[in-house]
């Protein structure tokens, strides 16, 4: 008898493979930083340092992109507006238009 008839048929898992592929991820990553940390040349108050260095400095960055970000989406706004203004004269006057051409 095979393993086959001995248990039936095969029932796939329910799990998804992105959510195994993200456990993963997170487990290398853990790991990479695990040994990362162990084989440093630095004492660890130097390499505390550095990493909170580098982490205000990303916080920084971050900052600064994010106010980019927030500038240029409040110019696409502005410009939306107008257009919607623009859109909405248009619509008037063709409105009138029609009417004009209507009364005649």
């Amino acid at each position: 008898m095979t393993d086959y008839e001995r248990y039936g048929d095969y029932q796939p898992s329910d799990r998804s493979a992105l959510g195994l592929g993200i456990t993963m991820l997170l487990v290398g990553l853990g790991a990479g930083a695990l040994v990362a940390l162990l084989l440093t040349p630095h004492t660890g108050r130097q390499a505390r340092k550095i990493i909170r260095r580098r982490y205000e400095d990303t916080l920084e960055n971050l900052s600064d992109r994010a106010d980019e970000l927030k500038e240029r989406g409040a110019e696409w706004v502005d410009k939306a507006k107008d257009f919607a203004g623009t859109a909405q004269t248009a619509a008037e006057k063709v409105t009138s238009m029609a009417r004009e051409r209507k009364k005649r």
